[in-house]
């Protein structure tokens, strides 16, 4: 073997080393993106989509194709044993490509309003967040739609239990937390910046009767989390964990997006995540029949609706 490599040295041919090193290294870069691009579109289309009724694909696809402004339905769900779970984050996330920019509307889990869909719940006035225990994400998005008088194009639901496995893939994140309080695991959530493991983000995000913002100061910290995903998945060192945050997705995440959907949103929506603005809805807190409600007001309701069809132009 010496012998032949020294021949091929004096012969002129040593360039050919290091040539066929990178044809190998970059064949299994390659190779390598290759794979993960088809587990990622297994993982999507088998695994994570989920088409639902109450959202009409044709008529979402057209809006797609000519690149209209889009309404997604975001349900963060808290599912517990023997329970299908309630939907304890609810947002509406609406992208207007055309001046790349965005808009992300909270609505309280315990607002008060009639629940629409399929099943004998329909026609019920409950707390919304109940709309996904009695008809999962089928009656969450019709009585969204209900309420608002919005048309909402994709919905994507989020286990929260998730969160743990996604923080611990990414290697923790960073959040600012506005307020001091102790979890209920002992840790000693401090105002400022934060570095939190799986289980402290859970109980970041599950805090809510020590908050005297409520609702509102639990969605604020809802979209730390996320962000703080955001910002370390984005990050270069996360690359190697492509195969195990592909997993987590696919364990915790349902939609009604396929993998070519996701692909059209990145290419012509991503850039309205750069402007984008945020709103709680704010009602007034009720006992009825002695279960808490948030009444929200026809004013209220009204505002939204104008915020999020504003983004919508005919």
């Amino acid at each position: 073997m010496k012998k032949k490599f020294r021949s091929s040295f004096k012969q002129g041919k040593w360039w050919k080393i290091p040539l066929l090193l990178i044809l190998l290294l970059s064949f299994g870069t390659s190779l390598y993106f290759f794979l993960i691009y088809q587990e990622v579109k297994g993982t999507v289309n088998e695994r994570m989509q989920e088409d639902i009724p109450a959202i009409e694909h044709s008529v979402t696809k057209k809006k797609l194709d000519r690149k209209a402004p889009l309404n997604v339905l975001l349900m963060g769900v808290d599912k517990r044993s023997n329970d299908r779970g309630r939907s304890d984050a609810i947002m509406v996330l609406t992208l207007e490509p055309s001046n790349d920019r965005s808009q992300l509307i909270s609505i309280p889990r315990d607002t008060r309003t009639t629940l629409v869909g399929e099943g004998e719940k329909n026609g019920v006035v409950d707390k919304i967040n109940h709309a996904y225990a009695f008809g999962g994400p089928g009656m969450t998005v019709s009585t969204v739609e209900h309420l608002l008088e919005i048309e909402v194009d994709y919905y994507v639901k989020i286990n929260m239990e998730g969160l743990v496995q996604m923080v611990d893939t990414v290697g923790g994140i960073t959040v600012y937390n506005s307020m001091e309080w102790t979890g209920e695991n002992g840790f000693h959530y401090r105002p400022g910046e934060l570095a939190l493991n799986g289980e402290e983000a859970l109980q970041f995000v599950r805090m809510r009767y020590e908050d005297p913002e409520g609702d509102a100061g639990r969605n604020n910290r809802q979209r730390e989390v996320i962000q703080g995903i955001l910002d370390e998945g984005a990050k270069i060192s996360s690359i190697n964990k492509a195969e195990e945050i592909i997993g987590v997705l696919g364990d915790n995440v349902t939609m009604n997006m396929d993998f070519a959907t996701v692909q059209e949103l990145l290419m012509h929506y991503r850039n309205t995540r750069n402007n984008m603005t945020t709103y709680q809805m704010e009602g007034t807190g009720t006992m009825i029949n002695g279960i808490y409600y948030l009444q929200m007001s026809d004013e209220e309701i009204q505002q939204v609706h104008e915020r999020i069809t504003a983004y919508n132009p005919k």
